[in-house]
């Protein structure tokens, strides 16, 4: 800006000579009044005029002496209208009574000094608007008068800075308040989640292993807390017997920084652990984050599907099992009471047939009458026992009985269907007679084996039968001198449906050992058997019994 050289002699109060003479300012000496000393109120009087700044000079009173051209332009004034005129013109209203008073008390001790810094310094314009300033003051004498020169800075563009700065800082805190809600509300809400994640836990471990963080449901399970886990190592609280393994796991992920997910059997808990590894800004894994999460019960809902699953493709295999054997192994017997009742009927008819011709004939066929209709009973009690035990339908009801005599009984309702010189021998041994078991399962145990071991056996041979009753249990053998087993056979012997390969001609289910070992599994007992073939076999049967 280029600003008016003004002659301070015509626009000043103060006499030329006042000017010229040596200043006496509370900074400097007296000036001797030399050529050198005119150059210097030369440079002093140019260096007033030509400030960026407003200057002024006013006398003891408050009076104006002296302002320089950017007086003017701040406060709209030109030429000499301030001067003469009292300070007071510069300011607002509101403050002037109380500037009079501070004015009065900087008259009484001058001295040099800022205002503004930190404080809100007001001026006021020719028309009637007011703006932030600084003021900076120091005095001098001339002439045995005190005059007060003070700097006036317009600091209206600084303020709007500052307040602009001040909005922007306030949106940004404002700004950084609601990121930190965010994120405290997004952290609480993780916490949340992860506290609440069922039957497992969440974790992030360092690079020892130590927990970083952990939430979870388990941790209530065991009374803990995460902030009791924070700084501990995981490691620490591993079992032996699955520590090694696991630890190799997540070190791994360290190492490879590759995902991975494997799972856990320990005792009677089954765990799926999923570990991911958390990189820092240069890539590099740092902490990883494990999902642990017992699987226990899932487990158990899949077996137990499984075995649903199974029993149903059982129960579908024993419907079809039981079309195609109802088809064949009725067939037979219902075959031979049919052609048995024709002849018989046949016989009765016959016009010149004697009593005892007629008793002779018949008699055999309603022997092999009687026969068929055991096989189909036989037949028919297999599937119902199996169906029972299929749907959990058979329950144990232990009671006291005698032990020789419930045998004894077994073997006379068993003896129409002995083969033609077949014979049961019973031998009864142990210082025990009466046993604490289910008599009806038992029953069902015995009839099966001693029916197969005249079914497998040839005429004329004999089925041994032996108990042994003593306070450690109950041994039933049951042994026949027929076919045997083969070798090859005997690991599928107790299988539904299993017919050995030398007893495709002998009727049968292939049920009977099936439904005796399920029998002897639910009284809590044993049965194995000694065989050899075309010499026979002993099965024997062990169960844990209260004797008496």
């Amino acid at each position: 800006m280029k600003h008016e050289r003004i002659n301070l002699n015509r626009e000043s109060t103060i006499s030329t000579k006042t000017l010229s003479s040596p200043y006496k300012t509370s900074n400097s000496e007296s000036m001797p009044t030399t050529k050198m000393g005119e150059d210097i109120n030369q440079v002093y009087k140019l260096l007033f005029e030509t400030a960026a700044e407003s200057l002024l000079i006013v006398n003891k009173e408050g009076v104006i002496q002296l302002v320089n051209h950017r007086t003017n332009d701040m406060f709209g004034y030109e030429g000499k209208e301030l001067i003469g005129q009292k300070m007071e013109i510069l300011l607002p209203e509101k403050y002037r009574e109380k500037h009079v008073h501070n004015r009065e008390d900087y008259s009484k001790n001058p001295r040099r000094r800022s205002m503004g810094m930190g404080m809100e310094l007001w001026a006021r314009r020719k028309d009637g608007t007011d703006f932030p300033v600084e003021v900076s003051l120091n005095h001098f004498e001339a002439d045995g008068n005190l005059f007060v020169m003070g700097l006036i800075t317009d600091i209206t563009e600084r303020r709007k800075a500052e307040e602009k700065i001040k909005i922007l800082n306030e949106e940004l805190e404002q700004r950084v308040e609601d990121r930190t809600r965010e994120l405290e509300e997004s952290q609480r809400l993780y916490k949340t989640v992860a506290r609440n994640f069922p039957d497992g836990t969440i974790n992030v471990f360092d690079k020892d292993l130590n927990y970083v963080f952990v939430e979870g449901m388990e941790l209530f399970k065991y009374g803990v807390t995460s902030e009791k886990l924070v700084g501990t190592s995981y490691v620490a609280r591993l079992p032996e017997e699955i520590k090694p393994f696991i630890t190799g796991k997540l070190t791994d992920v360290f190492e490879t920084k590759a995902n991975t997910s494997f799972e856990v059997s320990f005792r009677d808990r089954s765990y799926i652990m999923n570990v991911v590894a958390l990189h820092d800004n240069d890539g590099n894994v740092d902490q990883i984050l494990l999902v642990e999460r017992d699987a226990t019960q899932q487990k158990q809902n899949e077996e137990e599907i499984r075995k649903t699953l199974q029993k149903e493709i059982q129960l579908n295999e024993l419907k079809s099992r039981f079309v195609s054997m109802a088809s064949h192994e009725f067939r037979t017997p219902l075959g031979a009471i049919l052609s048995s009742t024709s002849l018989i009927e046949e016989y009765l008819t016959k016009k010149d047939a004697t009593i005892d011709f007629v008793r002779e004939k018949t008699d055999k066929h309603i022997k092999r009458i009687k026969s068929s209709i055991g096989n189909l009973i036989s037949i028919l009690n297999d599937f119902l026992s199996l169906e029972k035990l299929e749907q959990g339908k058979v329950e144990i009801k232990d009671s006291i009985f005698n032990m020789p005599d419930f045998t004894k009984e077994l073997i006379e309702e068993i003896q129409p269907t002995l083969k033609k010189g077949q014979k049961i021998i019973y031998i009864e041994k142990g210082d025990i007679k009466e046993v604490f078991l289910d008599q009806n399962t038992l029953r069902n145990i015995m009839l099966n084996l001693i029916s197969n071991a005249i079914k497998y056996s040839p005429e004329n041979s004999a089925i041994e039968v032996l108990t042994v009753s003593n306070k450690e249990g109950l041994e039933i053998l049951v042994t026949d001198h027929g076919m045997g087993i083969p070798e090859d056979d005997q690991q599928h012997l107790f299988e539904r449906f299993f017919r050995a390969k030398n007893a495709t001609n002998v009727q049968g289910t292939g049920l009977g050992l099936n439904i005796v070992k399920r029998y002897i599994d639910l009284m809590g007992g044993e049965i194995s058997f000694t065989t050899k073939e075309n010499q026979g076999t002993t099965f024997t049967v062990y169960l844990k019994t209260h004797t008496h």
